[in-house]
């Protein structure tokens, strides 16, 4: 077995602590052990048979005090949006009228605390990178004077050839790398805040994603994830076209247990049935309910290490630089910790709890008229679309944020269903559109 001697020093000289070292020491062993992480089809049955939001929160719609003092929302804010040409904190991303995602964010914690009378505690898990913008934007509003931060860890790329921890003297920071935002577990053990949530009472926890405005602490899925004791509850919704390549849910043969399987966990020749919305109905929203006791609890009886499934990517040291040294990167998903407690639930909830941006395209939909902004400071699709988001292709000119200036003014899309863009297009103001409709390098008027 290689040794995993070095990978510890570089990690302790880093400053990062036990929980980290504990959790990237279980994936490497699983990798050098030959261990794939896979999950085929044959050993899965789909998860069809999920409750729905309407049937679990019927009468318990209303906010029970007790609850919101022992809570907190936890949003992950770690992303930098390098995809679409960012080098700062997607969060800070302009989304409609000028507020970004973390103005909208904040002011659902202010409004939520003005309307309860409740202090709903909150906390940001942030990365290296997204720690000093985003605690710079957060002065002067509601959250300034608040301690809301927790950062995540970093893992060692592992060097393919040598099983030892990547070098890159040309950039230094290229021999790191996220380590997922399963690392969500970890950081709350080595951060303390764990222990200092349980001693302050706080029980439950409701994690989202910071770019998804949808989700929002909700008061029936509060009640009813206190009330049914669980240890933990996903939120999923019905998987689109648009959604087959993303994570389902499934039930595992062997334990029936529900289980998280994401697209690099899926074994190339079962591919057609992981993309088969009929067969696999329903995605993670990465919208999670976690109860802080059941977890603490789990977390001791594993040695402090959560078992999750560790996904192993293969990339090059730098990834700008095709031929540079080939390593691995690991990482696990939180959503993949339903597998690691009898009794975890999942909960079919409405599309208008998921409206994550993780492209241009995904950005100019939420620009638009089909997604609204709430009186609480949510942002979801607008009640006409019946859960239907409408698609938007952009070519790849666009692929980077500042390019969506070129495309002028963001038309109408409440009674799209598809949007395809390729070539210089430019769209006056006033542009309605309906139904399916592609453009290639033209000027769009309200007439056409």
């Amino acid at each position: 077995m290689s040794d995993f001697l070095p990978f510890r020093q570089k990690m302790e000289s880093a400053g990062l602590g036990e929980a980290a070292i504990g959790a990237f020491e279980r994936g490497f062993t699983l990798l050098t052990a030959g261990e794939k992480g896979l999950m085929p089809e044959e050993a899965l049955n789909p998860a069809n048979q999920v409750p729905s939001y309407e049937a679990i929160t019927d009468k318990l719609t209303d906010w029970n005090p007790q609850h919101l003092a022992e809570t907190v929302v936890l949003k992950l804010n770690g992303g930098l949006g390098t995809g679409m040409g960012l080098q700062k904190a997607k969060s800070l991303l302009e989304v409609k009228n000028g507020e970004t995602f973390l103005d909208l964010i904040a002011e659902q914690i202010a409004t939520l605390r003005m309307e309860t009378g409740a202090q709903v505690r909150f906390l940001l898990m942030n990365s290296f990178s997204t720690s000093e913008d985003t605690l710079a934007a957060l002065k002067g509003g509601p959250l300034e004077n608040e301690e809301v931060e927790m950062l995540q860890n970093k893992v060692p790329k592992i060097d393919a050839q040598t099983m030892t921890p990547a070098t890159w003297p040309d950039d230094a920071e290229h021999e790191w790398c996220p380590p997922g935002h399963g690392d969500l577990y970890p950081a709350l053990v080595g951060s303390g805040w764990l222990d200092r949530l349980l001693v302050d009472g706080i029980k439950y926890a409701f994690v989202s994603n910071s770019d998804n405005l949808g989700a929002t602490l909700d008061p029936g899925l509060l009640n009813w994830f206190a009330k049914s004791g669980a240890p933990f509850a996903m939120e999923v919704t019905r998987r689109t076209e648009a959604d087959k390549k993303g994570g389902h849910l499934a039930i595992r043969h062997s334990d029936q247990r529900l289980v998280l399987r994401e697209v690099a966990q899926c074994p190339e020749n079962d591919l057609d049935a992981f993309q088969d919305i009929s067969r696999h109905q329903f995605f993670n929203t990465n919208n999670l309910w976690l109860n802080l006791p059941a977890l603490k609890a789990a977390l001791d009886a594993e040695g402090g290490v959560l078992p999750l499934p560790v996904i192993q990517n293969q990339k090059t040291v730098d990834p700008r630089e095709k031929t540079s040294p080939p390593v691995w990167q690991l990482e696990t998903a939180m959503g993949a910790a339903i597998e690691c407690f009898d009794g975890a639930l999942a909960v079919e909830v409405p599309r208008s709890r998921f409206a994550p941006v993780k492209t241009t395209a995904d950005l100019f939909a939420l620009r638009s008229d089909a997604y609204e902004k709430r009186p609480d400071g949510s942002v979801g699709l607008h009640p006409s679309r019946e859960d239907k988001p409408p698609v938007v292709k952009l070519s790849s000119e666009y692929k980077l944020v500042d390019a969506l200036n070129q495309l002028g003014a963001v038309p109408s899309l409440l009674e799209a269903d598809s949007l395809t863009i390729s070539g210089k297009v430019t769209f006056q103001p006033g542009v309605k559109i309906s139904g399916d409709v592609s453009y290639h390098d033209q000027i769009v008027s309200p007439s056409e």
